[in-house]
């Protein structure tokens, strides 16, 4: 079967298209699944390009939204021809968070979903939400999810809540969609007019330039009358000191991303005096997966998918995200 490797050490020119073994019929409480599309991360092109180093030959891609073609003894929860989607954290069911590390994320320390079939254990997926193709489901496996444990799960968003965003990749535009469905107001940040068009038209309701204007902070504080009560922060160190100056009194930074390193100076003074909950999470459970697709049956949003690549090209997409070029995800098909 066809799929991409990463040979040690990763590099995008190294992305090997290879042909793999099939991998047969499932076992007792397993599914077989025909991978029909994926989405990019950061954590990905981490991996394939060798910064987030991972076992030589290794598979990549977290995401896979596919069909089920075969059913193991004792598998009630899918049957054959059913639409279902991968979990970050296959062995994280429900509960606290109970891993630390990647050891067991599809793509990085197992292998991922760059490949036609795989054969798993029924618990590494959930329903796709009603009416996606396999890239659309797949978009809600890590940037998706990552976005509703934020936002939902942890941050209890509810109508009339203030959301600042930054920036209009994945994560961020998941967040306005779901902020929108659950009837909170948005901010976003961009260093891109056009992009910040696109993300009015989506329902952000304050929209700033971060080139124009640095001290951007103060700004989303009085447009919010004294600061947000969510902060999706996926810059790091970098911004973080903005969304402190953003967020309200008391107020939930959830920190999500470090693309602008990661270390540097915190203003904890600051942080203590507005007694704002700063946590730091990595996608979320199953359980959170399962309650995230309900929401999305019954909400009607669908992710933006920017651009999908063929499977072969995939070092070409990886290419586009590295350039920032994306608003929302890429896509992968299979």
């Amino acid at each position: 079967m066809k799929a991409i490797t990463i040979p040690a050490p990763g590099s995008l020119d190294r992305l090997t298209l290879t042909d793999l073994p099939d991998p047969g019929d499932p076992g007792p409480g397993e599914i077989r699944v025909a991978v029909h599309g994926s989405t990019l991360n950061y954590h990905d092109y981490g991996v394939a390009t060798g910064n987030m180093p991972s076992e030589d030959g290794r598979v990549p891609m977290a995401d896979g939204g596919g069909t089920v073609e075969a059913v193991g003894d004792g598998v009630e929860e899918f049957a054959v021809g059913d639409s279902v989607v991968s979990c970050f954290f296959p062995d994280w069911q429900s509960g606290p968070p109970r891993l630390g590390d990647f050891s067991r994320t599809p793509g990085d320390g197992i292998d991922g979903f760059a490949q036609q079939y795989v054969v798993r254990p029924a618990t590494a997926f959930t329903q796709a939400p009603q009416g996606y193709d396999a890239v659309e489901a797949a978009a809600i496996t890590t940037a998706g999810l990552t976005a509703w444990r934020a936002l939902v799960a942890d941050g209890g968003l509810k109508a009339g809540d203030r959301v600042l965003l930054l920036g209009t990749g994945g994560v961020s535009i998941w967040a306005l969609q779901i902020a929108r469905m659950m009837g909170a107001r948005v901010a976003l940040t961009s260093s891109s007019d056009a992009k910040l068009d696109r993300a009015r038209q989506l329902g952000a309701e304050y929209l700033l330039n971060y080139h124009e204007t640095p001290e951007w902070g103060a700004k989303i504080r009085d447009w919010s009358d004294g600061g947000v009560d969510h902060v999706v922060e996926v810059g790091g160190p970098g911004t973080l000191a903005q969304s402190i100056d953003a967020v309200r009194i008391g107020g939930h930074i959830h920190l999500i991303g470090v693309l602008t390193g990661r270390g540097g100076e915190v203003p904890t003074a600051k942080l203590m005096a507005k007694q704002v909950r700063l946590q730091g999470l990595i996608v979320g459970s199953r359980d959170h997966q399962r309650d995230f697709v309900r929401a999305l049956n019954a909400g009607g949003i669908k992710p933006v998918i920017d651009r999908c690549f063929p499977l072969e090209e995939l070092a070409d997409a990886f290419r586009m995200e590295e350039r920032g070029e994306h608003f929302g995800k890429i896509g992968v098909t299979i």
